[in-house]
């Protein structure tokens, strides 16, 4: 068993195994009156709105640019930080390397994802990740981003549900084996509802749903990290980014850190 895995089991209320490894109850939460950042597209919730939540990040890609003031985002609250590394068996993100090192030096914890491409292997594109994406302390497991990719030029394939998780299945192994956790997994709507439902119920789930809770849209999963928008505001970015939160409260999210770099 990973050391990661007996860290986590051993953290009250965090596990990697079982039904009770991917949510808390929202009751667990401080309540907050409002939204913590502005948005440019705000939706409205309900009672269950992301700004309940105490625990808040942000993903970040190319599309995102450099020009970043890391030291502006951390004293926002941003949390946590979701970085692309890598895509496919060849592709790395071309901001990857400066948001990685500059995620680090503002001391936010960090981890890379990988955008799932499926015309090539999970073995290549598992070997493509561990090459590309440093091993280091104040950083969170591995991601696995899975989804249909309709606007691939090269691409288009759709496996069925079956190989899609036995591919999902191959490329966490390999990367598991490497990192010594269980990566997160990351999807969409769509994608969970034509080949995730009631499958990977061991494994951390961080889900888009921008227009109502959770719940809601993906019956029945627990989930860790929700993905309330692509088009936030925070302070220290250009433009609109995706932001997020995390279901348990901020003494689980820092027992959930701690757990993940022993």
């Amino acid at each position: 068993m990973p050391r990661f895995l007996i860290a986590l089991l051993a953290t009250t209320m965090i596990g990697l195994t079982g039904c009770t490894s991917t949510s808390y109850d929202f009751g667990q939460t401080t309540s907050l009156k409002k939204m913590r950042y502005g948005d440019r597209d705000p939706q409205d919730f309900g009672s269950n709105h992301p700004g309940k939540h105490e625990v808040h990040g942000i993903d970040l890609s190319k599309w995102n640019g450099t020009d970043i003031d890391w030291a502006a985002l951390k004293k926002a609250g941003v949390s946590f930080v979701f970085i692309k590394g890598t895509e496919g068996k060849d592709r790395i993100d071309s901001a990857f390397r400066t948001h990685w090192r500059n995620a680090a030096a503002a001391g936010i914890p960090h981890a890379a994802y990988h955008f799932y491409y499926f015309c090539s292997t999970p073995e290549e594109q598992a070997d493509w990740f561990i090459a590309n994406v440093p091993r280091e302390a104040n950083m969170l497991p591995p991601v696995l981003d899975m989804e249909w990719n309709h606007a691939s030029p090269t691409c288009k394939l759709r496996p069925d549900p079956e190989t899609v998780r036995d591919v999902m299945r191959r490329f966490m192994n390999r990367v598991e084996a490497h990192d010594g956790r269980k990566p997160i997994i990351y999807t969409s709507v769509d994608f969970h509802r034509d080949n995730l439902v009631g499958a990977f119920n061991d494994y951390h789930f961080w889900l888009r749903s921008v227009a109502a809770h959770p719940s809601a849209i993906y019956p029945g999963r627990r989930w860790t990290f929700w993905q309330y928008t692509s088009t936030g505001l925070i302070p220290g970015v250009k433009g609109e980014l995706d932001i997020n939160v995390f279901s348990g409260s901020a003494k689980h999210w820092n027992s959930w850190v701690a757990a993940a770099n022993r």
